[in-house]
């Protein structure tokens, strides 16, 4: 008899975005012709740029020719981009092997699928307010046991609050799996080379490893902050590091990313080079790699030229992202984030939780703004804007705001 998988019937329903959905839908029907500005998505708007487009021209006309046709390749990644991300963290002091860069077809399943390879009563811990794949994928696992108080019963929640600047301290208690991600989505707070240095001496004592999402590191201008967890001593022992070029390089709807797996990464009981032979198996055995096409556009962004257009891309992003932060400091809201991250985190005013400031934004400003009370207990009170729109509908936004929102 065939039974499914009852940890998917622990998950909560998706509330966040459909309830988004919901609201919005309402509005245009009782307010025809009100135009809405959505500023919560997290999706990119730029174009790709010229150097990929051609290079995806050139990679398109070699299939179609039988001399330069491409099939199956290796499950690990195209060779070339393997070795030319490796080249590419050096720019961070970073020096890593090709064989330890595997490509994926974006972050979110390596991010997930990662679990995979560790034991299944690990004990994992997440930053609150999070990314809620993160969460989700630990449920699915089997690892929690119940819902209590809007937390899973198994999962180690990490506090981030405007007193400890949206960075978690070090868990309490033992844990197995520690999921970071810097910059933060959803509240655009960069970790130290301080603050990281104290999670991988954690790791290395506990013989924990931690899971970093550096899908937003682009971003980081400054350069005093870490763009990827490998500038901190010892975190090849100990951490394992995911990124994307969905954002890197608009490429949300291209799919492809990348994951790196230490040759020197140990967990209990392993020596080094298990675990990274484990991932090696699991994505032989479960992934039949990227597509070809898209791998060699990602080689095309890691040229020089590539580089250059990308930087001009992100540049007009974060420009978005001063235009937010500085309006709504305009009109009072606290603000955090935005400076070295795409995404900007306010806080409510007047004590209003997030769903009624959403419904405020929507009502007086017309803009859509994600309720922080979706990426967890700690993000009640907070709401978070995308600088990943068109200049236009920013400025437009922003102005809506400062006009008409009533604080």
């Amino acid at each position: 008899m065939a039974r499914i998988n009852e940890n998917y019937k622990k998950l909560q329903e998706g509330y966040l975005f459909p309830e988004i959905y919901k609201r919005t839908v309402a509005f245009q029907k009782n307010n025809p012709g009100v135009e809405l500005i959505k500023l919560g998505i997290g999706d990119t708007t730029r174009p790709l740029t010229m150097a990929v487009v051609k290079h995806l021209h050139e990679v398109a006309d070699e299939m179609a020719d039988e001399s330069t046709y491409r099939g199956y390749d290796a499950e690990q990644g195209i060779m070339e981009l393997r070795e030319a991300l490796a080249k590419h963290y050096k720019k961070y002091g970073v020096n890593l092997k090709a064989d330890e860069v595997f490509i994926n077809d974006g972050a979110k399943p390596d991010l997930a699928n990662l679990q995979s390879i560790f034991a299944g009563n690990s004990v994992v811990a997440v930053q609150d307010p999070v990314y809620p794949a993160y969460v989700d994928s630990t449920v699915i696992s089997g690892k929690t046991t119940g819902y209590k108080d809007g937390k899973y019963e198994g999962i180690v929640y990490m506090d981030c609050t405007e007193e400890n600047g949206f960075f978690p301290d070090l868990p309490k208690q033992n844990v197995d799996l520690i999921y970071l991600c810097s910059p933060n989505n959803p509240t655009g707070a960069v970790a130290t080379h301080e603050q990281l240095k104290k999670f991988v001496d954690y790791a290395q004592e506990k013989k924990a490893v931690i899971i970093f999402d550096a899908a937003y590191s682009a971003f980081i201008s400054d350069v005093g902050l870490p763009r990827s967890i490998y500038e901190v001593d010892g975190a090849k022992t100990c951490a394992i590091e995911v990124n994307s070029f969905s954002k890197l390089a608009g490429f949300t709807g291209v799919r492809l990313g990348w994951t790196v797996v230490p040759h020197e990464l140990c967990a209990e009981g392993t020596k080094p080079g298990e675990v990274q032979a484990l991932w090696d198996r699991r994505q032989t055995t479960m992934f039949n790699g990227a597509s070809n096409i898209a791998q060699l556009a990602g080689i095309a962004v890691l040229s020089e030229e590539g580089q250059e257009e990308v930087r001009e891309v992100i540049d007009y992003y974060m420009h978005n992202a001063k235009i937010i932060r500085d309006g709504l400091a305009e009109v009072g809201l606290e603000v955090s984030g935005g400076t070295n991250a795409p995404y900007i985190w306010a806080k409510t005013p007047n004590g209003l939780d997030s769903w009624e400031f959403f419904d405020k934004a929507l009502n007086e400003a017309h803009v859509v703004v994600t309720p922080g009370a979706g990426f967890g207990q700690r993000g009640e009170g907070h709401f978070r804007l995308s600088a990943f729109g068109k200049r236009e509908n920013i400025e437009k936004a922003v102005d809506n705001i400062k006009k008409n929102l009533k604080i």
